[in-house]
């Protein structure tokens, strides 16, 4: 593992921190930490809603209503009169009227329509409290209600029908502290539970629209239906000690945007719902639990400053991608946790920190391993070959001593003549000929992806078939050596023009098992290999210049390349110390 300086790994931490610190302090997260909110709370109301012990009835004003009803709404005073009339016969625990009630009389519209809802009140005051809504102006001024109506419903039965919405117009929260500098104005909800429970207060906090599933609404021309048929028995089994609000259920009338879809009835539907379910999944919150409260800001710091410590994990880029996906899961299934048990931990900013951090570390670690690998390619370019090189780069080749079985052809080549050439040659002038014939050959077995392991003097040992492992390394090496003859008459080309003598080499090849890795000592040690095969192949070359042949094969080797043809059977030959070995012979130009 790549080793990063410790003052480069501070360094970024204290930039994460900094970071996290804009996050917390900002409302940078603040779009994504309400998104995270909206799922979660989908979600668990389409696959997991809470219980409630005490739901709300909603009466709906819908399409059928207005069917039913022709006069216009604002002279619905009748129709109203005897849905109140119906929940005294009921005998609900509470009703709001999620309704905007006229400020003057329309007795000389429609005479004795105010004789009706009057009516209602009266029926309704002394069985079931009633709670009329009141709304506002464009400036906010609440409007006011026509006197009579307000007096028989007697003191503290207004609430205004106010919603609190978030910066993006959606209404996620519950909070009377609406007027100015945060002056309580008393909600349609909030005193209907305080006609409930007097003793109720009420703090802001968070809409639950997980509790209670998907919720249902009664048309009211039902409900007037089975007033004026006297079915008390109905009207019980429904309403009988629940909460009641009426209001409109019609497409374009009283709209609020939910996180949810509430109105699961509507198809199509992204939230635009209407405003009496707002209402009444305030009212189920307040009744069944209370709002959900926010956590405390200083947990989410904790939880930041602990997602922001994975900046200290140096990791692979696939287990970073599995953090990436993991860490998300994690936060997002703790908080819904929570979530069921009404806390709401905001983890928008510390999965951002989270994020940050193992985004963050692991492009350091990129970078640090970028420049890591051009610093090793430019201190040990030259002393390495590529297949070695591509090996420690990739880290699957340690520098640990030892070494692995592999199957490999070895080549082995030498100049012929080189101790009397260099005889007659300044020592300058023998390393820059060297040099040059080197730099020929040298690509001629990198191009087949062999390994050159050593230069011996004017000699060459290259292994086929390791680090990187090859099927039938023989046909590599084969390549190979003929791209050396072949770049050995280019070089002797130019040494003839210099009026230099020509160079010739010799070429053993042989194929088998060999011990191949790093081999020496720990203050110095080579990637080199150790075997039958690679003596052979030593022995092999040497045979080439007593044979009349640059390029000597042995028999596993032509069987390996399987192309017969193009060599010469020269026999069973002695090598010192083994066996005799059956070598085939090969020359530039004549078997091609």
């Amino acid at each position: 593992m790549l080793v990063i300086p410790a003052r480069i790994v501070w360094a970024g931490y204290v930039l994460v921190l900094v970071l996290a610190a804009l996050l917390l302090c900002t409302s940078l997260a603040s779009p994504l930490e309400l998104g995270l909110l909206d799922v979660q709370q989908r979600m668990q109301l389409r696959y997991a809603p809470q219980p409630v012990h005490k739901d709300v009835v909603i009466v709906g004003i819908d399409e059928a209503s207005l069917q039913q009803f022709a006069e216009p709404f604002a002279l619905w005073h009748g129709h109203i009169g005897t849905f109140l009339r119906g929940m005294a016969l009921a005998k609900a625990s509470v009703v709001g009227l999620d309704v905007v009630l006229p400020s003057r009389s329309f007795d000389s519209v429609l005479p004795g329509s105010d004789a009706q809802l009057l009516g209602g009140l009266v029926a309704v005051r002394h069985q079931v409290p009633v709670v009329l809504g009141v709304s506002a102006d464009a400036a906010g001024r609440p409007l006011p209600i026509h006197a009579p109506f307000v007096t028989l419903a007697g003191a503290g039965s207004t609430g205004s029908l106010l919603l609190t919405a978030d910066a993006d117009h959606v209404v996620r929260r519950f909070n009377e502290r609406m007027g100015a500098d945060g002056q309580q104005i008393p909600s349609l909800t909030g005193q209907m539970l305080r006609k409930i429970h007097p003793s109720a207060v009420l703090q802001p906090g968070l809409i639950n629209y997980a509790l209670g599933g998907y919720p249902r609404y009664i048309p009211l021309q039902q409900v007037n239906q089975w007033v004026e048929v006297g079915d008390v028995a109905q009207l019980a089994q429904t309403f009988a000690g629940k909460p009641v609000l009426l209001g409109s259920v019609l497409p374009f009338e009283d709209r609020q945007v939910q996180p949810v879809n509430l109105a699961e009835w509507e198809q199509g539907n992204s939230g635009n719902v209407p405003g009496v379910l707002v209402h009444a999944q305030i009212l189920r919150s307040l009744l069944n639990g209370g709002l959900l409260v926010q956590a405390d800001a200083l947990w989410v710091v904790v939880v930041a400053l602990a997602c922001s410590l994975l900046w200290f994990l140096q990791l692979r880029v696939q287990a970073v991608v599995a953090l990436v996906v993991v860490l998300p899961v994690l936060l997002l299934g703790a908080s819904s946790l929570l979530l069921q048990q009404r806390l709401y931990l905001p983890v928008a900013v510390p999965l951002l920190v989270g994020l940050l951090a193992l985004g963050g570390r692991w492009l350091v670690t990129a970078l640090s391993e970028m420049a890591e690998r051009r610093r090793l390619r430019a201190a040990f370019a030259g002393y390495v070959s590529p297949p070695v090189m591509q090996e420690i780069l990739a880290h699957r080749l340690g520098a640990e001593l030892g070494g692995e079985l592999h199957h490999v052809c070895m080549l082995f080549a030498d100049i012929r003549g080189f101790t009397t050439l260099s005889e007659t040659l300044a020592p300058h002038a023998v390393i820059t000929l060297l040099n040059r014939y080197f730099e020929e050959v040298n690509q001629a077995i990198h191009d087949q992806g062999g390994t050159i392991s050593c230069f011996m003097g004017d000699g060459i040992m290259a292994i086929f078939g390791a680090p990187q492992t090859m099927d039938k390394p023989s046909i590599a090496a084969f390549a190979a050596a003929r791209a050396m003859l072949e770049a050995l008459q280019r070089l002797n080309v130019k040494l003839q023009t210099e009026g230099r003598a020509p160079l010739a080499i010799g070429i053993g090849l042989h194929v088998g098992e060999a011990i191949v890795g790093h081999l020496g000592s720990q203050a110095r040690h080579d990637y080199s290999a150790i075997g039958d095969a690679v003596n052979v192949a030593s022995r092999i070359e040497g045979l080439t210049k007593e044979l009349g042949y640059p390029l000597l094969c042995s028999q596993a080797v032509v069987d390996e390349v399987a192309q017969a043809p193009l060599f010469t059977h020269l026999g069973p030959q002695a090598i010192k110390g083994h066996t005799p070995v059956q070598v085939w012979g090969w020359k530039p130009g004549i078997y091609r």
